[in-house]
């Protein structure tokens, strides 16, 4: 066994990768959406949703389901999958586009003329707001765009965001489950957010919302956020309201958890123990800015490194959730790169200390790039390119940074998306040292 391990150590960068793609395989819909699903219907099955999931889950729905169904996805360029009677239509992530408007519109007009023996298949998945740009009357797409991209780069949490982004919606917030009454209804969910709360995933179409129009002009306010006359008006007049919880016609809605970021942890830990490293899950709901949660990690990494404590070496620490980043230069961001570059820099190439972290759904940022790896000699190899490591980061530049070294790790689109997965391996060389 203990040669076992010294191998896979020799071999860090190849271990990490493999954790990630075992958490990334725990949150794959074919193998876990089909248990979730209810039983055939009376009459007509519909599916409808979005999400950077929604062609995988559109497809896992048409391999299992017994019977007939049709419908209508959508999902991110790139993503589509082909599949025989729910068509999949792609749309524009992370600043929403004409197409999504057009889907989100198809999505509500297909629900008409539903009855009480139909059933509705929602799928939502990370990436649904966007995918399913749907403004109140009197907003353009236009607004719907300029806020995204504000509140993408102000530094907001994805539930600020979205508490926002349901208060200028006609589809978010509940309203697309009003739409689906009074069919049965049911939502499936792969969750990309902290704590798992279903209004915060895809901003919550489905789901009643109990935050306010208030709630959302205080957001605005709090990060200093320029709104137009139009969507003022919207929030301050409470024409933008949601649906609140206890309304009667969400009495035949029900959601159902088919993957979520503690699962894949889980999946990656069991992994690791595998071969023989232990392995602890800090959290699967860490936010903040990505720079100081790469600074508070290498802290515990240290820890561990150099008192055993809380655990001891050799072990894997693994994290999740959805850090941030304010973003103040013009580099090529990725919140994951920016803890990577944070936690190196907080490191200062400590032997032995090896990460890798990346988003489940194979994009960090804006870059068709999932994350990237650290090494102890990371650093090293940046100022020997002329690369300096804090320049880089004051420019939010980490895909140029680790793309230099080679190490950034590109899987391609996952087709999943339980958001940011981080692993740190501490080796018995990093107590040693």
């Amino acid at each position: 066994m203990l040669g076992d391990i010294l191998k896979m150590l020799d071999e860090p960068k190849a271990l990490l990768r493999s954790l990630f793609e075992t958490a990334i395989s725990a949150a794959d819909p074919a193998r876990v959406l089909a248990r979730h699903l209810p039983p055939p219907p009376k009459g007509r099955t519909l599916v409808i949703g979005a999400g950077k999931a929604a062609a995988s889950m559109a497809c896992a729905v048409e391999a299992a389901w017994p019977g007939e169904l049709s419908g209508l996805v959508v999902t991110r360029y790139g993503h589509r999958l082909p599949t025989r009677t729910i068509e999949v239509i792609e749309a524009s992530h992370p600043v929403p586009d004409a197409a999504g408007l057009a889907g989100s519109s198809r999505i509500l007009a297909s629900l008409k003329g539903l009855t009480e023996d139909d059933l509705v298949l929602c799928l939502i998945s990370g990436g649904a707001s966007a995918l399913l740009p749907l403004p109140l009357e009197g907003l353009g797409l236009e607004n719907e765009q300029s806020l995204n991209k504000a509140l993408l780069t102000c530094g907001a949490t994805i539930s600020e965001m979205n508490c926002v982004r349901r208060h200028l919606s006609a589809i978010k917030g509940g309203r697309l489950a009003l739409a689906c009454y009074p069919a049965r209804l049911v939502t499936l969910l792969i969750s990309d957010v902290p704590g798992d709360a279903p209004i915060d995933i895809g901003s919550g179409p489905t789901i009643a919302d109990p935050t306010t129009c208030a709630d959302a002009l205080a957001i605005i306010a709090r990060y200093g956020i320029e709104m137009s006359d139009k969507v003022r008006e919207v929030l301050v007049s409470g024409r933008g309201e949601s649906v609140k919880p206890g309304d009667p016609r969400l009495a035949t809605s029900e959601v159902r958890m088919i993957a979520t970021p503690q699962m894949a942890l889980e999946a990656a830990a069991e992994a690791a123990r595998k071969t023989g490293i232990p392995a602890h899950i800090l959290s699967d709901r860490i936010e903040g800015e990505a720079r100081d949660v790469g600074k508070v990690l290498a802290a515990v990494a240290l820890q561990v490194a150099r008192h055993n404590e809380p655990f001891a070496p050799p072990c894997v620490l693994l994290s999740g959730g959805e850090t941030t980043v304010t973003v103040r230069g013009a580099g090529r961001g990725g919140r994951n790169v920016e803890f990577l570059l944070a936690l190196g820099l907080a490191l200062d190439g400590h032997p032995g200390i090896f990460a890798l972290a990346g988003d489940t759904d194979g994009v960090d940022g804006l870059e068709e790039i999932a994350g990237a790896y650290l090494a102890p000699d990371s650093l090293a190899r940046a100022w020997k390119k002329g690369i300096k490591p804090q320049d880089s980061l004051a420019a939010n530049d980490g895909h140029g940074f680790f793309e230099a070294l080679g190490d950034s790790v590109v899987t391609g689109p996952t087709l999943t998306n339980v958001n940011d997965f981080r692993a740190i391996l501490i080796t018995e060389e990093a107590a040693a040292a």
